[in-house]
């Protein structure tokens, strides 16, 4: 699955920092990087490594070095900084959409404090290469209207795109958002939308499984939004662009559908109501602004996200017990 993205090593003359480098994004991030060859620092809370190992293997991740701290603690990122000194940064880390509502305090100092430490440390080490994820449900606080949810991480995410606008303005550092949709591959397994993901580990299982939503979504695979952050850091920008990524827009029933056609017998239902948000959002500005980062058809996504859980499966570092 790695082989897909073209990540090109020459553009990166020093180490490249990932923050949230635990999470689905932030391990495929590692594993794309480190696989041709650039020195990758990885920033989290835990040196929990259980999803990247899902992708790279312990000798290709010996090669990573990986670095603990709360990303809101200002003097933790601040060092971390100065200690890899990257050429530049991936800003990654968050809570997501439950854990924002069941503690919003540590919700807005993870997403919106440690956002905003990240940019300050660009500011002050002189990084002229920052990536950030915002996220689709930052249209939740730009707009309003019955297809739209309004929920505290979108609104984080929004407070995160104009911090982003304003360092641009006010001190000239340089950055990327982009605000993906629905994410499916290996190593999604948290979070509001992460239920697509678990019917294709379920169908892998041999295990029944009800998405509790249905409608029209977007399909984004993982390590196409990873290749994205990389392409936007592969060399210096301007201004402070943010652009939706959504991949293909297609039904859960309709997704179901193709992972049937590779576990024929699988037992895959969707119920409840469609996702309040929009989804139906073209890809088009951010290919024309990065360029190439790789594209994964639906059909051969799924496909090879449920070889990947039948082998991963078979080896012991996923279980069918994790499914919801």
């Amino acid at each position: 699955m790695l082989e897909r993205f073209p990540i090109d090593p020459k553009a990166f003359t020093g180490p490249v920092l990932v923050t949230g480098a635990g999470g689905c994004i932030g391990s495929w991030a590692v594993a794309l990087l480190a696989r041709v060859g650039v020195r990758v620092a990885a920033f989290d809370l835990s040196d929990d490594k259980r999803r990247t190992r899902l992708l790279m293997s312990d000798a290709e991740l010996a090669s990573v070095r990986w670095l603990t701290g709360d990303i809101s603690d200002a003097a933790a990122v601040r060092a971390t900084l100065e200690a890899v000194k990257p050429v530049a940064v991936i800003h990654l880390a968050a809570l997501q959409v439950p854990f924002c509502k069941a503690d919003p305090v540590l919700g807005a100092k993870v997403n919106v404090v440690g956002t905003v430490n990240v940019f300050e440390g660009a500011r002050q080490l002189g990084i002229r290469r920052l990536a950030y994820a915002s996220s689709i449900a930052a249209h939740g606080a730009m707009e309003e209207g019955e297809d739209v949810m309004s929920t505290l991480y979108g609104a984080y995410k929004y407070c995160n795109e104009q911090t982003a606008k304003v360092y641009a303005q006010d001190w000239g550092v340089a950055s990327v958002g982009i605000r993906p949709g629905v994410v499916y591959g290996v190593g999604r397994d948290q979070g509001l939308t992460s239920k697509t993901t678990f019917a294709i580990l379920a169908a892998a299982a041999g295990k029944p499984y009800d998405v509790p939503f249905r409608g029209g979504v977007s399909w984004l695979h993982a390590g196409e939004v990873a290749s994205a952050f990389i392409k936007s850091v592969e060399q210096e920008r301007s201004g402070a662009p943010v652009f939706d990524m959504n991949g293909a827009y297609v039904t859960v029933e309709d997704g179901l559908a193709i992972v049937k056609t590779v576990a024929p017998a699988a037992a895959l239902t969707c119920s409840g109501a469609p996702l309040a948000f929009p989804m139906d959002l073209p890809d088009t500005a951010l290919r024309d602004y990065l360029g190439d980062y790789g594209e994964v058809a639906l059909a051969d996504g799924i496909r090879e996200t449920h070889a990947a859980f039948r082998t991963l499966l078979d080896r012991g570092l996923v279980s069918a017990a994790s499914l919801p």
